[in-house]
């Protein structure tokens, strides 16, 4: 795939993938196209060899798998991990606010969000709403409302004379967005709002709305930015980026060894839920892939949990470690922390590189300074719960949960290109 093709290709599912559901539904799209099946978790399962299969769990969390030739138990299994959600905004079960004739919601932060860029933007509005239709059925409805619906104005430097220098938010005050004027005697409901909007977008009829997971997003779409086109910036790129990368990698791979791609909701809460890395989605589906040789088949596996790295930022280059200061569009990072705040080791960091270097490609390394905090990902917590090799590994961004990141054209294909010959390599650990 050139890389014209796979960028085009990625600012479509940016677009299409404004929350973990809609992530998940685009990429079930995709699967559905290149002929897997799915499977309920309900049902009973007849696997066979060489076939492409996925499961989704709560609409937000995916696994896709190829079974390859042969017995699993004795191959192993060449998996990808990444996660469906991003920091946002989310908005509150009875949101309703009416101040000075503006009609407002008020917000949930749902992760580690850098909260200063959301204020004057367009925003758009998009998740789940579950609804008790006109038969009596209760059903989940994806809604997107993709035009700008909201807005955060900031508070006038007139009014704050210390804006630039000593501005703080508060996440309860601060934040509610605008959403439209209303008349003093207004009755309007944001279920009676979002009721409208399910049937302009599903045609169901809905007699109750009974629930939604809703959240505001940057209406501007992911674009190429730069005087010779070489970022990308967008929001989500952290992780709806590694989702991408690692289904484009699963799809072209011939499918004689036993594959698999996790996408995981909750990663940026720390996991910890039916569908999260914590919980038991991945665990279970090798249950009963692998039957009674599932810890046979773990030792012969090899996860590589992908996540966007930090890359070394132009005016702040004293934040990175002198020698480990990832350069946008120089390949992807290895991420290493010895506390296990990334899952890395030498062994697992050896096979990245042999695969790399084998395909003539860029990788780089991150570790981070030894005064300062480190993140983490799935891959620590994917490790633990299953015993398997894991390596940390991302491409390299700006703007890290911002609303809207920045990344270089170069570095996703090339991680793509290398997790497509990890995934049917019959040797790989």
């Amino acid at each position: 795939m050139e890389h014209a093709q796979f960028n085009h290709g990625l600012l479509n599912f940016l677009d299409s993938s404004p929350t973990p559901w809609h992530a998940v539904a685009t990429m079930k799209a995709r699967l559905d196209e290149a002929g897997f099946t799915p499977l309920d978790e309900k049902d009973e399962w007849s696997l066979a060899p060489g076939q492409g299969y996925y499961v989704i769990r709560n609409g937000s969390s995916i696994a896709a798998f190829r079974t390859g030739q042969g017995d699993v138990v004795e191959k192993g299994i060449r998996m990808v991990g990444a996660h469906t959600d991003s920091p946002c905004l989310k908005v509150k079960p009875n949101p309703e606010l009416r101040r000075k004739g503006f009609f407002q919601v008020g917000v949930e932060v749902y992760g580690g969000v850098l909260l200063n860029p959301w204020f004057d933007r367009d925003l758009s509005l998009a998740g789940r709403v579950t609804v008790l239709d006109e038969a009596g059925e209760v059903r989940d409805i994806l809604v997107n409302f993709r035009k700008p619906v909201a807005f955060i104005p900031s508070l006038a430097i007139h009014l704050d004379r210390e804006a630039n220098s000593n501005r703080t938010i508060n996440a309860q005050t601060d934040l509610p967005p605008v959403l439209m004027q209303v008349p003093d005697a207004d009755a309007t409901t944001f279920a009676s709002l979002l009721e409208h909007q399910v049937v302009s977008e599903s045609g169901v009829g809905v007699r109750k709305v009974l629930g939604y997971e809703l959240s505001f997003y940057d209406a501007q779409g992911a674009s190429f930015v730069g005087l010779r086109d070489e970022f990308i910036a967008s929001a989500r790129l952290d992780n709806l980026l590694s989702c991408y990368i690692g289904l484009q990698a699963l799809l072209a791979t011939s499918g004689d060894e036993p594959a698999l791609l996790v996408c995981n909701d909750h990663e940026e809460v720390g996991s910890m839920s039916a569908e999260g890395a914590q919980g038991p989605f991945l665990s279970a589906l090798l249950d009963r892939w692998c039957g009674a040789g599932k810890s046979r088949a773990i030792a012969r596996s090899m996860m590589v949990s992908a996540d966007n790295a930090h890359g070394i930022h132009p005016n702040y280059a004293d934040r990175h470690d002198e020698n480990h200061g990832p350069l946008l569009n120089r390949g992807p990072v290895i991420k290493v922390n010895h506390n296990q705040r990334y899952a890395t080791n030498s062994r697992s960091a050896a096979v990245y590189r042999h695969l790399s270097d084998e395909l003539g490609l860029p990788h780089q390394t991150f570790v981070v300074r030894s005064d300062m905090g480190c993140g983490s990902t799935i891959g620590p917590l994917t490790a633990a719960n299953l015993g398997v090799t894991t390596l940390d590994i991302g491409v390299p961004q700006l703007g890290m949960h911002s609303i809207r990141e920045m990344i270089g054209t170069e570095d996703g294909l090339t991680l793509c290109r290398v997790l497509q010959d990890f995934m049917q390599r019959p040797q790989v650990f």
